[in-house]
């Protein structure tokens, strides 16, 4: 198989993994259509829901909003997308980026204070939704800049946060297929698996795309 192909296959495959997980994160959000207070996960987080008042509204605000970024964020990355239709690359860069300043991460650094298996799982999912308001934040000035470079790079940091969202699920999945660990144990675990090796994968990937050739010197 050539180069080109291999790329083309790896390409193909690399949207329907990404097709699948839209489709499964919106079947997840799906659930909550009707705002229900022990709806899925809701039943575990009863005690929240009666102890503080505003916790039910950054959920819902957290789940009606981390959807929008998973659609915008797929299509910011594709170059005939972006060659062809560059106004709606712009819309939908700015709802994605937007709607995670203004919403889906603030709503989930404080969903993060209250996550289950404690202060390890807590301060994970807080640090995530730092680093994803903040790398979000910087995708959106260094774009005003026109600093296109800087302006890639933390898009994809951000994305690669965005996409916790799905990794975090499937690593429950392996895990819990394969070790069958404590609920509150797994939490701990699955709060940093989903998303530190995404930076760490997206920051190898961004050494090798923005990779600077150093001209050789001459004598």
């Amino acid at each position: 198989m050539d180069r080109s192909l291999r790329s083309h296959v790896i390409l193909l495959l690399l949207l329907l993994a990404l097709g699948y997980s839209f489709i499964l994160m919106a079947e997840i959000t799906w659930r909550y259509r009707f705002f229900e207070l022990d709806a899925s996960f809701l039943q575990i987080k009863q005690t929240e829901i009666r102890n503080v008042p505003w916790y039910k509204y950054v959920f819902y605000a957290h789940v009606s909003t981390a959807i929008l970024t998973l659609f915008a964020g797929f299509t910011q990355f594709n170059t005939r997308f972006l060659q062809r239709f560059p106004l709606w690359h712009r819309r939908l860069g700015y709802l994605y980026i937007l709607t995670i300043l203004f919403f889906a991460a603030p709503s989930g650094i404080l969903m993060g204070i209250y996550a289950n298996g404690g202060p390890g799982a807590q301060i994970a999912f807080v640090l995530l939704g730092i680093l994803w308001w903040f790398f979000t934040l910087k995708a959106f000035f260094t774009a005003k800049s026109k600093d296109f470079k800087a302006h890639q790079k933390f898009m994809y940091r951000s994305f690669a946060l965005t996409c916790s969202a799905l990794t975090l699920r499937y690593w429950k999945v392996i895990l819990v297929y394969f070790f069958e660990p404590n609920p509150m144990d797994l939490y701990q675990v699955i709060a940093w698996l989903g998303w530190i090796p995404n930076l760490i994968l997206i920051e190898i990937f961004i050494s090798h795309k923005f990779r600077e050739t150093v001209p050789l010197r001459t004598i």
